[in-house]
């Protein structure tokens, strides 16, 4: 295997072996899981040069899954993400910087609803390695969390015993794995 700094280039995100995944709570009992089943992503990293590194990243919100189709359907709707005006969710990175061993901040912007906000995320990058048909993986993880009222996705609904059913505090997760770009 080659050594980390010779493997800095372009890549794509392999949707395949990837997740883009956000966590909520529900009924402030229980936390409810979803996923974007269709994203695409680029980014050049630079490990000699971290602040040279640069990601991008395309969300599908059509493609919103949480195992429960008549919840998948609201989301789609204006109450949250309103899919039909706005399909897209769209991250670009403004920074990048070695806070850790391993640990990249990600700074950029975060598009959801066409309201654009900062967020900052940390990745553990978690190594690399060659599959069995030859292509070179690299594999990161992160997570940060939003309020989703920062986005206009403010629907909710007051529960009897006080609180609301949605959080409005919400965690992204990413598990990428990434291949060398080939454009």
């Amino acid at each position: 295997m080659r050594r980390v700094e010779e493997m800095s280039g372009d890549y794509v995100l392999d949707p395949s072996h990837s997740r883009i995944g956000f966590v909520a709570r529900h009924a402030m009992v229980t936390r409810v899981r979803g996923q974007f089943l269709d994203f695409t992503g680029r980014a050049h990293v630079d490990f000699t040069d971290p602040a040279a590194s640069w990601v991008q990243v395309d969300v599908a919100v059509a493609s919103v899954d949480t195992r429960d189709p008549h919840r998948d359907e609201h989301l789609r709707t204006n109450d949250f993400f309103d899919a039909p005006h706005h399909p897209t969710i769209a991250f670009r990175s403004r920074s990048v910087e070695e806070v850790g061993p391993r640990i990249h901040r990600i700074r950029g912007d975060l598009t959801i609803k066409a309201t654009t906000r900062p967020v900052a995320i940390d990745f553990e990058y978690t190594g690399a390695a060659k599959d069995p048909f030859g292509n070179t993986r690299l594999g990161f993880e992160g997570s940060t969390q939003i309020k989703r009222s920062d986005y206009d996705v403010v629907w909710n609904a007051p529960l009897e015993t006080g609180g609301v059913l949605v959080s409005d505090t919400v965690t992204l997760e990413f598990e990428i794995s990434a291949l060398p770009a080939t454009d």
